[in-house]
């Protein structure tokens, strides 16, 4: 596998289309609008010398040290990669709106991992920023999508190459340093005038213990396939308002209310979600019966639903703390969010 963006060759680039597009030969390489963030990624125009193939491709390489530390110690370093299939398996199946992925390569030594997967901006796909809400249509499209993907795995065995992910765990062991983290995040909002973002009484215990006991419900049974970090910045928008999904670094199995929660409170601004919230988990619930999955009450599910904010909270406090994951300006924009959907 490429270990610099200099070593994505033409070469290593033709084997790596040649199952999407047999006999293109890629002829030039050229990466631009490199991003150096939790990953490392770039656009990377190609030119062929014969066949056709894509003018252009996303292309995913491990970021710094630290990050891929964090990705290993979250059980994401190579989920991703492990969707694209790599050289002796085909890409997941994945039955809502995403990147078609092309090929990867894993060198667990170095704790590196890249993927090759479609430029959805050639269809016109326009990338969502994580500091503007979606409107409450295309949150509604993406529930959809996701429901179709809860509904297809919905308390069965995964098929590969999807039978890696496994559900989430929180370890005890790590309450103390998660603590610490979190009580950082609250000094850093105070310092930075922001600390009215949060509600009034909550403080770095009572996020630790929330956010530890969701992800205990988020793992509890009945498990289906989970996007794991569906927040506004890892979607975008294709014309007629559909809206796709990429960046599966955290898929996990789990319970379907984690994406949902995830998703709508971090994607609507604050007013929207609270006149919307009710009616777009009871289009979840339809869609999800429809696509195959199982009949769930509003009630039970709407009880679920409400205890998934401080999970949300709780993630992107420990984001803000770790610095250098995510910009000052969405981190903000998200724990505002997910800080007034604690409340209410």
């Amino acid at each position: 596998m490429p270990r610099s963006w200099a070593e994505l060759t033409p070469s290593w680039l033709t084997e790596a289309l040649a199952g999407a597009f047999p006999g293109a030969v890629v002829e030039a390489v050229e990466p631009r609008d490199v991003v150096d963030g939790t990953n490392a990624r770039a656009r990377v125009d190609l030119r062929y010398s014969t066949g056709d193939g894509p003018e252009r491709v996303f292309v995913k390489r491990e970021g710094r040290l630290l990050n891929r530390l964090a990705l290993t110690a979250l059980g994401a370093r190579e989920a991703e990669a492990r969707l694209a299939g790599g050289p002796d398996a085909a890409p997941a199946r994945l039955p809502l709106e995403h990147p078609a992925f092309y090929a990867s390569a894993l060198d667990a030594r170095r704790l590196a991992a890249v993927t090759v997967m479609e430029d959805v901006t050639l269809r016109g796909g326009r990338p969502n920023q994580a500091t503007v809400p979606l409107s409450v249509e295309e949150v509604r499209s993406g529930l959809r999508g996701l429901a179709r993907l809860h509904a297809e795995h919905w308390d069965r065995p995964l098929p590969p190459p999807l039978d890696f992910a496994r559900p989430w765990r929180l370890g005890r062991v790590w309450a103390p340093v998660s603590w610490g983290s979190l009580a950082r995040a609250l000094r850093l909002l105070r310092a930075g005038g922001h600390g009215k973002l949060i509600p009034a009484g909550v403080n770095a215990g009572v996020v630790e213990r929330g956010f530890r006991g969701w992800a205990r419900t988020a793992a509890a049974h009945p498990r289906t396939l989970l996007h794991g970090d569906p927040h506004p910045g890892n979607t975008y928008a294709l014309p007629g308002q559909e809206t796709g999904f990429y960046d599966w670094q955290l898929v996990r199995t789990g319970n379907w209310s984690h994406d949902v929660g995830y998703f709508v409170v971090s994607s609507l601004a604050v007013d929207d979600r609270r006149a919307a919230e009710r009616d777009l988990l009871a289009d979840y619930l339809t869609a999800l019966a429809a696509a195959g999955g199982p009949a769930i009450g509003f009630a039970p599910a709407w009880a679920l639903y409400r205890r998934t904010p401080v999970f949300g909270l709780g993630t992107w406090l420990h984001t803000l703390a770790g610095g250098g994951f995510q910009p000052l300006d969405v981190c903000l924009a998200t724990i505002e969010r997910f800080a007034a959907a604690y409340a209410d």
